[in-house]
């Protein structure tokens, strides 16, 4: 698998054009799609401080709600994802079973493989990308293609959805930089 330029001057295009909460997230959503597919995305954010983490967005509001904020679990996945610093990836079912408690939903939405994509800034764990799809959809050149694709665009989505939280949605941040006299 290789770069598709195409997908990443769409998001490019997308994340420029953002100007409401949710669309750079969007945007990453389907950079993510075109690339390696993915039926569920959903980008979690990490406050290592407070360990917890919320979920920013979500392609499956319903099953999977952007709202609130769960707290992170000291398990195997934690010492991939935060301590490590690697993508946790499981291609069974049962693989997901052993880690997430949710895997039965997983399994009724068609998904059966998970890839947990760590997004770092400064050095530090800020969020993760999670792309789920069907069952060993997440072959070794899939993840490498993730991994060299899709970690800076997600962190440029982060930080575009920061600032238009600041913003109140209105796409520029009161209070920012000042024109040069």
């Amino acid at each position: 698998m290789t770069t598709n330029p195409e997908a990443q001057a769409r998001f490019r295009a997308a994340l420029t054009a953002a100007r409401a909460p949710g669309e750079a997230y969007a945007a990453l959503q389907a950079l993510t799609q075109r690339l390696i597919g993915a039926r569920l995305f959903t980008v979690m954010t990490v406050d290592m401080g407070a360990m917890l983490a919320r979920r920013a967005y979500t392609s499956h509001p319903v099953d999977y709600p952007a709202s609130g904020t769960k707290p992170i679990e000291m398990n195997d996945w934690f010492e991939i994802v935060h301590g490590r610093h690697e993508s946790f990836v499981a291609n069974r079912l049962e693989e997901i079973d052993r880690v997430f408690p949710d895997a039965a939903l997983i399994g009724r939405l068609g998904c059966g493989s998970v890839m947990n994509l760590p997004i770092l800034c400064a050095g530090e764990l800020v969020a993760t990308v999670n792309m789920l799809d069907a069952p060993a959809h997440f072959t070794p050149a899939r993840v490498a293609l993730a991994e060299r694709e899709i970690g800076l665009p997600a962190l440029a989505a982060l930080l575009v959805e920061d600032r238009l939280a600041a913003s109140g949605g209105r796409g520029k941040a009161s209070g920012g930089a000042r024109p040069a006299p």
